[in-house]
């Protein structure tokens, strides 16, 4: 299982929010290529499924926002999905960027950065893309490189329940009752609470009870220093290179 707890005083982890967003298209092997470049120790990436069982790299339910397409990614084939710019809107120097698939990315990491998969599950939601994503970590060898996170918790559960040793994490926003107890039923190693609503107690809470506190998105490299003051074990940022002057 990846470690995911940082020493205590030792700096937090950068993770690439979508890559380095704030550089390149996100979900993009442009924006993967630039987050590593750039300092990012892990690297977010969000997955779906396509109509033909494909697990696919975007964001959104739908292709409207970050490619020239319209429609669901849920009735789209990989061929259909693989035909679309998914880097013009960004800027043309990154015109004819695709849409990659969570085996292209896969390749492309391993050996090279760990990573955090997003499961995407709702509003659109994908009966048995756990055991799909589980699939592919194994095809390349990748279960203790990954983190699996969601804000289905249900989602999170399955992968643990089908292989406890892949590190998972709950996402939220706000500032649950109880996070730790959140986390427990869940089966979750970590939580990933928007970094609007972290305080130091929570973070050491999560300690006390054994879990890593990873949040996100945070671009600004004061809020960044206070946060690892906090000791937190990771950030996600849209600009890696931002935070790596004080991480």
């Amino acid at each position: 299982m990846i470690e995911l707890r940082r020493a205590e005083g030792a700096k937090p982890l950068i993770i690439g929010h979508r890559g380095a967003m704030g550089h390149a298209p996100e979900n993009t092997m442009a924006s993967f290529e630039r987050g590593l470049a750039l300092g990012a120790d892990l690297i977010e990436l969000d997955v779906h499924l396509s109509a033909d069982g494909h697990l696919v790299v975007i964001h959104d339910p739908t292709v409207d926002r970050t490619t020239d397409g319209r429609g669901y990614v849920r009735d789209m084939t990989l061929a259909q999905l693989k035909e679309l710019d998914a880097g013009s809107w960004y800027g043309p120097e990154f015109a004819g960027q695709r849409i990659p698939t969570l085996p292209e990315v896969l390749e492309w990491a391993r050996g090279r950065v760990g990573l955090v998969v997003e499961i995407k599950n709702g509003p659109v939601f994908y009966p048995g893309i756990e055991e799909r994503v589980i699939e592919a970590l194994e095809a390349y060898g990748m279960e203790d490189e990954v983190v699996v996170i969601s804000f289905d918790h249900r989602c999170v559960r399955r992968v643990k329940e089908l292989r406890p040793r892949i590190a998972a994490g709950i996402l939220y926003v706000g500032r649950l009752a109880d996070p730790v107890a959140v986390a427990r039923a869940a089966m979750a190693d970590a939580l990933h609470p928007n970094a609007n609503y972290l305080t130091a107690e929570d973070v050491r809470e999560a300690h006390r009870a054994g879990l890593a506190v990873s949040t996100w998105v945070v671009n600004d490299p004061s809020w960044a220093q206070e946060l690892a003051g906090m000791g937190v074990d990771s950030i996600g940022t849209n600009y890696p290179d931002r935070l790596r002057s004080v991480c």
